[in-house]
C-alpha cells in the first residue's frame, strides 16, 4: 500500500516504515517527479500506454481505443522513418526535451489542472485519462523497483475542488479520470483523501493535546483550507468525519503565481502595456492567452492561425513593433511554457535573492528581463487576496478561530507569502510544514490506517 500524491507540480510516493511515513526515491528523479510529460507526437501516447499495461488489460484497452491506436501507429511509423525517438519522457527530462525543440512534439505540464475543466469532449477526456495513466504507470513502475515488490492499494490526494466553475460536477469528472487511470495501470484498491486533511494528519503526529488546526495547502494548481480538530485522541480514530470542521478550496495555486508573474513581470518586454500608433493602449487579450498554460481554450486560441494574423497586424500598428515581434515568436514557436517556466524559476530564486535577471536571448537576441521580490508581490496580489478569502471562509464555516495555522505546499517557501500570512494571523502561531512532503506523508498514514 502506498500514499500517492499525484500533484499539480510534483508526484511523490510514501510507504510506512517503522511506524512512520517514508517518501521513496523514484529512480533518477529523486523523491519528487515534476508532473510533466513529453511525447514526440501526441498520437503515440495511447500506444505507449498500451505497451506498458498488463496483458489482461491490454485487450480491453485496445477495444476502447482502437481508432486512436491506429492513428498512433501511423505516427510511430513516421517518427521511426524520420529517425525520431518514440518513447515518452517524464519529469525534468520531459521539460528538457520540450525546451530543446519547443515547436516539435507534445508537452504537457500539470495535467491535473485540466481534469475538472468544463466542456471537455469525450475524446479529450480519453486523452487526459491516457496522459494520467501513462504518468501513473511510470510512477508505479519506479515505486515497485524501489520496493522490490508490487503495489496494488493506494490513497491518492485530491483538492477540495478541482475547478471552481462547476463545483461537484467537475470534481466527479476529475475523480473518475483519476480512478480509471489508476485501476488501468494495476491499482486494485483506490481511495482518495483531501490534500489539506492529509497534510493535517502528518502535523497531528506531533501534537500532544487537542488543537484546532487551520491547514493551508498552497499547491501547484489549487489552494485548499481545512479546519481540523486534531490531537492524540483523534489520531487513533478510523472515522474522522466529526473532526473535519470546514473545507474551502479554489483553483488558485503555484501555477497561477507563475502565470501572474510571467504576465506582469515578463510580458511588458513583449509589448504588454505598450501603445499603438493611434495613442490607444495595446490590446491585452493575447498576452493573457499566451501565459494561460492551465487553460485549454486560451492556449488553443493563442496558437490559432487567426491569432497569428492578428499579432502580425498588431506589429504593424504598434509604436514599438520590436516588442510585439517577440510575442509573435512565442506564438510561432510555441514558447508559452518556456516563458512561464522562466517566471517559475525566478519565483524560486527570489526565495533567497532580492532581485535577479533572466536571460531570454533564445527568444530575442540579448533580451534580458530584471525581476525582484517586490514585483513578484505586486504581480500576485490577486492570488494573495484569493487565499485570504479561502482562509476566512474556512474559519467562518467552522465558527471558531484556529489555535495554530499549519502551512504546506511549494509556494509557501516564498518570503512574500510568509510575510503575507504573518500579516493575516498576527496573534496565531504559524507552522510551516514540509513544503512538498506533508501531503504525501499524510496520505501514507491514511493508507496504512484504512488498508491494514
Amino acid at each position: 500500500m502506498i500514499g500517492f500524491d499525484y500533484g499539480t507540480s510534483n508526484c511523490a510516493v510514501g510507504v510506512m516504515e517503522n511506524n512512520s511515513p517514508k517518501l521513496l526515491s523514484l529512480g533518477d528523479h529523486g523523491r519528487y517527479i515534476p508532473s510533466t510529460l513529453y511525447a514526440p507526437s501526441r498520437d503515440i501516447i495511447v500506444n505507449w500506454l498500451h505497451k506498458h499495461l498488463s496483458l489482461s488489460e491490454q485487450k480491453n484497452f485496445q477495444l476502447q481505443r482502437q481508432r486512436q491506436m491506429q492513428k498512433g501507429q501511423n505516427s510511430l511509423r513516421e517518427l521511426t522513418l524520420d529517425g525520431y525517438p518514440t518513447e515518452l519522457s517524464f519529469g525534468q527530462q520531459a521539460l528538457n526535451n520540450y525546451l530543446q525543440e519547443p515547436d516539435e512534439g507534445y508537452y504537457i505540464k500539470s495535467p491535473k489542472s485540466f481534469l475538472g475543466a468544463s466542456g471537455l469532449l469525450p475524446q479529450q477526456v480519453d486523452l487526459f485519462e491516457d496522459i494520467v495513466a501513462a504518468m501513473m504507470s511510470n510512477v508505479k513502475k519506479l515505486t515497485e523497483a524501489a520496493l522490490g515488490r508490487s503495489v496494488s492499494q493506494t490513497v491518492i490526494g485530491r483538492p477540495i475542488n478541482f475547478q471552481g466553475l462547476r463545483g461537484e460536477e467537475s470534481n466527479q469528472q476529475a475523480l473518475k479520470i483519476l480512478t480509471n487511470a489508476a485501476k488501468r495501470v494495476g491499482f486494485k484498491d483506490v481511495e482518495f483523501q483531501f490534500e489539506p486533511v492529509a497534510a493535517g494528519f502528518e502535523y497531528e503526529a506531533s501534537l500532544t493535546k487537542e488543537t484546532k488546526v487551520l491547514v493551508v495547502d498552497i499547491g501547484g494548481g489549487t489552494t485548499d483550507c481545512s479546519m481540523l480538530l486534531m490531537g492524540p485522541k483523534q489520531a487513533i480514530l478510523a472515522d474522522r468525519a466529526a473532526d473535519l470542521l470546514s473545507h474551502s478550496g479554489e483553483r488558485v495555486g503555484g501555477n497561477d503565481f507563475d502565470i501572474a508573474f510571467a504576465l506582469r513581470g515578463i510580458m511588458p518586454s513583449f509589448g504588454l502595456d505598450s501603445m499603438l500608433k493611434t495613442g490607444k493602449p495595446m490590446p491585452s487579450n493575447s498576452f493573457w492567452q499566451a501565459m494561460a498554460i492551465n487553460n485549454i481554450n486560451h492556449q488553443t486560441e493563442f496558437y490559432s492561425a487567426a491569432n497569428g494574423r492578428f499579432l502580425e497586424q498588431l506589429i504593424r500598428d504598434a509604436k514599438q513593433p520590436e516588442l510585439l515581434t517577440r510575442l509573435l515568436t512565442v506564438q510561432q514557436q510555441k514558447l508559452s511554457y518556456r516563458v512561464v517556466n522562466a517566471a517559475e524559476q525566478s519565483k524560486i530564486a527570489l526565495t533567497d535573492e532580492m532581485q535577479l535577471q533572466i536571460d531570454l536571448s533564445d527568444i530575442d537576441k540579448e533580451l534580458v528581463v530584471d525581476l525582484d521580490r517586490d514585483s513578484f508581490a505586486t504581480a500576485c496580489q490577486r492570488e494573495l487576496n484569493s487565499i485570504t478569502a479561502l482562509m476566512n471562509d474556512a474559519i467562518a464555516q467552522a465558527n471558531c478561530q484556529p489555535d495554530v495555522v499549519f502551512v504546506t505546499g511549494g509556494t509557501a517557501k516564498s518570503p512574500v507569502l510568509n510575510q503575507f500570512l504573518q500579516q493575516q494571523f498576527q496573534h496565531t502561531p504559524i507552522v510551516i510544514g514540509d513544503h512538498f512532503g506533508s501531503v504525501t506523508a499524510g496520505l501514507t498514514r491514511w493508507a496504512n490506517k484504512i488498508y491494514s
